[in-house]
């Protein structure tokens, strides 16, 4: 019973629906004072679906200068691996690396490959086009949301935290599956870790080693999140700012980067951008940093009033709403894919 009342008081481990289930009507009075299902799609209208969902990623990285984010190419699953051996000589990409789906989202299909023979179990098994990244060796990985109204230059960054993938450090005496047992958020995916680290679950590890469990820093992949609001300042403004009028037409969304430290970020230094995520992006601040259920409903809202103030402004300068049935047929076609994605993430293990 006690287990039971932590579970319901603990809301940040909620289903998403229900997290957001009373929210609902907020975004259906939306839909009406617009006339439009997708209403939001003006937001970014660079990006497919205005970023919501079902975004090919090559979309995102064609937008922005190649000397802000990582060497990346496409694979497909028909695609040889002496193609893919070629490709990494070429563009001086080293294992260990990283691979992502070309649609993707909530760390599915996301892992690090360490050997070729990690490189041929993945690509035999995933059915849908992926991105090889190199790895980026910057210590700290971030995240903004930054919203800009496209009358103004200057925008507003609503969140900043330092995202910690979910990880546990040995003692030199426990086992993988024990230090897991007792982490607060890993045990809640033993199954799913389990899995993935299987050849070194009953390893003890060593004293002080810190064993990475999930390389995706997602809140449902297990991360920790640190409040970086008191960083937020003028400096930190401009380069997003810039980035944004850079890419033209992205307005509302969240940046995804790896940096050297706070400091030379500000500056527009040793970072880069692993991703950014258009109108589907969560104000992700709200997680770990002791807001109640209401007042992440707050910044929730918040944000939606802006994503609607940005896709209306957009719609009245000729930017028009999806129709309905090309969203319909989309959304049909992104779930389809999300569903072939997930049964291949627990086949790869």
């Amino acid at each position: 019973m006690k287990s039971i009342i932590q579970k319901i008081k603990n809301w940040e481990a909620w289903p998403f629906k229900l997290i957001y289930a009373p929210l609902v009507p907020t975004w259906f009075w939306y839909m009406i004072k617009s006339g439009a299902v997708w209403f939001f799609t003006p937001s970014n209208p660079k990006l497919t679906f205005g970023g919501m969902e079902g975004e090919p990623k090559r979309e995102m990285y064609d937008l922005l200068p190649k000397n802000l984010y990582p060497t990346t190419f496409n694979v497909l699953p028909t695609d040889s691996i002496e193609s893919i051996r070629k490709w990494l000589a070429e563009n001086n990409i080293h294992y260990s690396f990283i691979v992502k789906p070309e649609v993707g989202g909530q760390g599915i299909l996301f892992r690090k490959i360490d050997t070729e023979e990690e490189l041929l179990h993945y690509h035999s098994n995933v059915p849908v086009e992926y991105i090889v990244q190199a790895m980026v060796h910057y210590p700290i990985e971030v995240s903004v949301f930054h919203i800009r109204h496209p009358k103004e230059k200057t925008g507003v960054i609503t969140g900043f935290l330092h995202k910690i993938p979910l990880h546990v450090v040995g003692d030199g005496k426990h086992t993988l599956h024990e230090l897991v047992s007792h982490h607060e958020k890993a045990k809640l995916r033993i199954g799913e870790l389990h899995s993935k680290h299987k050849e070194n679950w009953d390893n003890i590890i060593a004293a002080g080693e810190k064993y990475i469990l999930s390389y995706a820093a997602n809140h449902n992949r297990g991360a920790h999140f640190v409040d970086l609001k008191n960083e937020i300042d003028t400096d930190l403004l401009k380069i997003f700012d810039d980035i944004s009028i850079s890419i033209n037409d992205f307005f509302y969304g969240r940046y995804d980067i790896m940096c050297n430290s706070i400091a030379e970020l500000k500056q527009g230094k040793n970072f880069t951008i692993l991703e950014y995520n258009g109108c589907g992006a969560e104000p992700n601040h709200f997680y770990d940093t002791g807001y109640t259920l209401r007042n992440a409903h707050k910044e929730i809202l918040k944000h939606w009033k802006a994503l609607y103030t940005i896709s209306k402004y957009k719609a009245s300068q000729g930017v028009k709403p999806w129709a309905f049935i090309r969203g319909i047929k989309f959304r049909r076609q992104t779930m389809k894919l999300f569903d072939v994605m997930k049964a291949a993430d627990e086949k790869i293990g």
